[in-house]
């Protein structure tokens, strides 16, 4: 098995390993050994192949680690559900006081960001279970982005990258042996694969209590959805089986506009029964233990992308921050139109008039019609899951369908 993804799995002890036995789950890597491509239904040299009866995984054709850590994620999102356990991509920290928060989110949405805090415990970065005890790391390491990485930046992921540390599609001065790290030319996904306890404040054993927050994080480029809202139970589900975020991509003029982006979970690629199972899991759990849901966009405010601003960084850590010290349960409230999302009207350190977006766009007619565009596309994405019953009945999916947007 490739150190790299060794390196993300949780290590057994010298005792474990002495009465290891047969081993519950195999993967064959054989890296850039491609697969026939003139196998039916082939469409390229690389294959990642799952026998969950066989409990074996077979990798061809490609270098890239994550396909372990995500081949062996699916399968916990098959086995886990199957005990009741919740299988979750998220970020995962602990304030001093034991309140566990988690962080869903798709690419650039700021979840590793925003879950890596000097102020708290970090469980882990992306991949968790939700049991009837807690939530727990599935991994025993990270997986970090290093593209661009410096010591100023990011210091946590720096300081990280020492021995037992392995560096994936890198490209380095081999006489200095010094990393470039702002070179593209193999990849721009470069890696970094370290144990979890090379972080600081890492939480050992990377355990915590049920969460008390569960933040839902987009970056919309449309600009039209809060910095936060507070969300009820339904309207969780809803943004969770949503699993929304916004890409700027270019238009053949030249003109970036954004385009919205759906995966189901905030995790589609991996996910092995339907997303509903998961929303379910959940409702349930939340409801159980009391956890609040949030929708926090870390995206643009003022404008679409071209023409509003990108939300500070500094806004969002004090919305977070407002989230864990439990201030934002008590602030006043306002609810949207077409979303009916509730919003609050102040924040310590944030100005109030970015709170309620119209308020941050000079033509309020193209923030309407930005608005009823964007909570077209989530209904379109949402017709997928409408005949699916959620639930004992189908009162909680009438519930979740009133929870989207409506106009």
């Amino acid at each position: 098995m490739n150190c790299g993804v060794v390196g993300r799995c949780i290590r057994p002890t010298d005792e474990e390993l002495e009465n290891f036995g047969t081993p519950d789950f195999t993967i064959y890597n054989a890296g850039q050994f491609p697969c026939n491509r003139y196998t039916h239904y082939m469409t390229s040299s690389t294959s990642i192949d799952l026998n969950l009866a066989r409990k074996e995984m077979v990798i061809l054709g490609t270098q890239y680690a994550g396909e372990m850590k995500k081949g062996l994620f699916s399968v916990m999102h098959y086995l886990m559900p199957k005990r009741q356990i919740l299988s979750l991509h998220s970020g995962c920290n602990m304030g001093i006081d034991g309140d566990v928060a988690l962080f869903f989110g798709l690419s650039g949405t700021g979840k590793t960001t925003l879950s890596t805090d000097h102020n708290r415990y970090l469980i882990g970065d992306d991949e968790h279970c939700w049991s009837d005890y807690g939530v727990s790391n599935i991994e025993g390491g990270c997986y970090a982005k290093c593209i661009d990485l410096s010591r100023e930046k990011e210091p946590d992921i720096w300081n990280a990258i020492k021995f037992g540390t392995v560096l994936e599609n890198v490209v380095f001065d081999e006489h200095i042996r010094e990393v470039e790290y702002g070179d593209k030319s193999v990849t721009e996904n470069t890696r970094a694969a370290y144990p979890i306890e090379y972080i600081p404040n890492a939480k050992l054993p990377c355990i915590g209590p049920h969460p008390k927050n569960v933040i839902l994080l987009a970056c919309d480029a449309f600009g039209v959805l809060p910095p936060v809202s507070k969300l009820n139970l339904a309207q969780t589900m809803y943004h969770f089986i949503s699993g929304y975020t916004a890409l700027v991509a270019g238009t053949e003029d030249g003109i970036k506009e954004p385009t919205a982006t759906f995966s189901a979970c905030f995790g589609a690629a991996f996910i092995m029964l339907h997303p509903t199972k998961y929303a379910a899991m959940l409702a349930e759990k939340m409801q159980k233990h009391g956890a609040t849901g949030w929708l926090v966009n870390t995206g643009w405010s003022g404008g679409s992308y071209g023409s509003g601003n990108r939300i500070k960084l500094a806004y969002t850590r004090k919305i977070i921050d407002a989230i864990h010290s439990g201030s934002l349960l008590n602030a006043t409230y306002e609810k949207t139109d077409v979303f009916g999302l509730e919003i609050p009207t102040e924040i310590e350190g944030v100005p109030s008039e970015i709170l309620r977006p119209e308020n941050t766009w000079g033509d309020k007619k193209a923030y309407k019609s930005t608005l009823l565009k964007l909570g077209g596309l989530f209904k379109n994405n949402f017709e997928t899951f409408t005949n699916y019953k959620i639930g004992k009945d189908t009162k909680l999916t009438q519930e979740i369908l009133a929870a989207g947007p409506n106009f």
